[in-house]
């Protein structure tokens, strides 16, 4: 694809608190590979892939493949720069929510995080996927999978235990985030919590996706 080639421009934000791996993450997913010397992100930064994707049908079919331009945000998780992520996640269309599995306060935290969501993403009830980051360091590990797993299940979010490291489930936590928003967009009747710029201008003609937003509620 070439740089203005693609029918949606779709914004993730990568959260969670200082350490837990969401630059590392973001990378492993955009290059396949993983830099162990990345420095303490300062306020926001991003990445971008460009992927295909394909909706899949009630019969399974395989739907016409809609060409995504990914722009995925990588948060500050330090408490002096909250004010200025919680500036970005009303422009954010689905968030991944990262805590470190070798650092229990980094999981009891994940509360407040989704706290924050609810204050302050497009709806009460954003798109999250939550990811158990560090999988790969099975000998620090302080958090189980089970208490993960029911802490997801409260919310009603999609749990994975990832690694950065050798990239375990990186790819498929951000292909679930991505299906939860692509199927979000097509079934929600009222169009006003997608923000400006979503869809091109080259892409899907469905009027009701170019509706100026208002995104001060969410019937989906």
């Amino acid at each position: 694809m070439s740089d203005g080639d693609y029918d949606y421009l779709i914004k993730f934000l990568a959260l969670g608190d200082s350490g837990v791996g969401k630059t590392s993450f973001l990378y492993q997913y955009t290059d396949a590979k993983f830099n162990s010397k990345f420095i303490t992100t300062v306020g926001i930064d991003f990445r971008e892939k460009r992927v295909v994707y394909k909706s899949t049908g009630p019969d399974g079919s395989s739907g016409k493949g809609q060409k995504i331009h990914m722009q995925l945000w990588d948060t500050a998780g330090q408490e002096r720069f909250r004010s200025l992520t919680t500036a970005f996640f009303r422009d954010a269309m689905g968030f991944l929510l990262l805590f470190d599995l070798t650092n229990e306060q980094s999981f009891l935290n994940v509360r407040n995080w989704m706290s924050q969501l609810q204050i302050h993403a497009y709806c009460e009830s954003p798109d999250v996927v939550l990811c158990g980051n560090k999988c790969d360091l099975t000998d620090q590990r302080a958090v189980t999978e089970e208490d993960a797993r029911q802490l997801a299940e409260k919310y009603g979010i999609p749990y994975f235990e990832t690694s950065a490291a050798n990239g375990q489930n990186v790819n498929q936590s951000v292909d679930v985030l991505l299906d939860l928003i692509m199927k979000r967009m097509e079934r929600c009747v009222d169009k006003s919590w997608i923000p400006d710029g979503t869809v091109r201008a080259n892409g899907p003609t469905n009027p009701d996706l170019t509706e100026a937003p208002d995104r001060s509620k969410c019937a989906c």
